[in-house]
């Protein structure tokens, strides 16, 4: 009988020593400012499906928040296995708990209305400096909930360094991986390449490794492989963008690239094709840094004091549409844009030396095809001792 009670005295007390906190970390969350958008121009309801990510900073104390319908949420309101994900994942958490266990990377997954399907590599070093590294594979058939897991060793692991996971898509029933590794080379020598891996799903083996793009240089050169943000990274698409970058490293002095040398190249996974796609208007800066959703190609350019949206269409590899923004540019600002449901979402923010606002964000929705306004308006905030708070923008989503 003591023997049950101490269980039962301990589990109060665990009981009480987590309610404690929580009611502190709540009261504490509850004194921090709430920011939301004062609209300018436009109607509201353009925010409802707008999601800013952002952190609250204080001398040594960091707080992320989340602006979601115009409502401001801490990181310590939320539920804690939520904290920390983009709302894609945190929609898949809570649709598919089980099979999204441990799984964090939106890149790593396909979805669409049949399947889940999940690739990755764990990868770990011998104690002689090899890599041993296996593919982690998961497949859930949503109509049944079934889930199928196995591991595949990766192929030819002796030569790779580090593999980085970049796309995952599901084609005539076979997995197909996207990633970017390091290859080990000689001393002098470095080596990058672009892989594709199939892997038969049925008979839990990978059917072919295919090196899409393969560039070894020596240093002071430099060569960087990068993807325009895909804006559905989790839903089928035939195709994918890669930037090649070609640069010189100088000893004293910025990253110089090689324009000329670098370009954007696409694959299509039904065809089977590996084609340049930049050689006309768009710069290969603005590619690198544009947004992709399979079809087009989004670009933003600041060009005599506005920001303007050029469309580029992937099939023709023509320019459609380029249209100005109504927000004045400035060079001291940064920007984050989204783009989906035929519009063009713009949040810009200016921060100073420490990264902290200078003054309120603003946030610009236009349509894309014709450039209009929709909403138009600004950050604020419902606390008075805001000013010693420092407000830092992390990513800017659209649900």
């Amino acid at each position: 009988m003591k023997r049950y009670l101490c269980s039962i005295i301990i589990s109060l007390a665990v009981l009480l020593s987590i309610g404690t906190y929580y009611v502190k970390v709540a009261s504490s969350a509850s004194s921090l400012p709430r920011y939301t958008f004062k609209t300018i121009e436009g109607s509201d309801k353009e925010l409802d499906p707008v999601i800013v990510q952002a952190t609250l900073g204080n001398g040594n104390f960091y707080e992320p928040l989340t602006i979601e319908s115009n409502r401001t949420t801490y990181g310590s309101d939320r539920p804690l296995w939520s904290d920390g994900y983009d709302h894609q994942i945190e929609r898949l958490i809570k649709e598919h708990r089980s099979f999204m266990r441990g799984k964090d990377s939106i890149s790593s997954l396909y979805e669409d209305d049949d399947f889940l399907a999940y690739a990755w590599v764990n990868s770990d070093f011998t104690n002689n400096g090899k890599m041993e590294a296996e593919f982690d594979i998961g497949l859930l058939e949503k109509k049944d909930e079934e889930e199928t897991s196995f591991q595949i060793e990766l192929p030819h692991q002796e030569r790779i360094m580090n593999v980085d996971v970049r796309d995952v898509q599901l084609v005539h029933s076979k997995l197909q991986v996207l990633t970017m590794n390091d290859v080990n080379s000689n001393s002098e020598k470095q080596t990058k390449e672009v892989h594709l891996y199939t892997i038969d799903l049925a008979n839990k083996k990978v059917l072919s490794d295919k090196t899409l793009v393969s560039e070894t240089f020596t240093y002071p050169n430099q060569v960087d492989f990068e993807m325009p943000i895909d804006v559905a990274p989790s839903q089928p698409n035939s195709m994918v963008l890669i930037s090649l970058i070609k640069g010189v490293n100088h000893e004293e002095g910025p990253f110089e690239e090689k324009l000329k040398e670098s370009k954007l190249i696409s694959y299509n996974y039904e065809t089977e094709k590996l084609e340049t796609v930049i050689k006309g208007p768009l710069s290969l800066d603005m590619a690198r840094s544009g947004y992709a959703d399979g079809k087009n190609l989004y670009a933003v350019e600041m060009k005599s004091g506005k920001y303007r949206i050029k469309t580029f269409d992937l099939s023709s590899r023509t320019l459609t549409n380029d249209r100005e923004l109504d927000i004045a540019a400035n060079k001291e600002e940064q920007y984050t844009a989204a783009f989906k449901n035929g519009r063009v979402y713009f949040l810009l923010n200016e921060m100073n030396q420490e990264g902290k606002l200078n003054k309120p964000a603003k946030l610009l929705i236009a349509d894309l095809k014709t450039g209009k306004t929709l909403y138009k308006g600004e950050t604020v905030i419902n606390k008075k001792n805001s000013k010693s708070f420092g407000l830092y923008i992390d990513d800017l989503e659209i649900k």
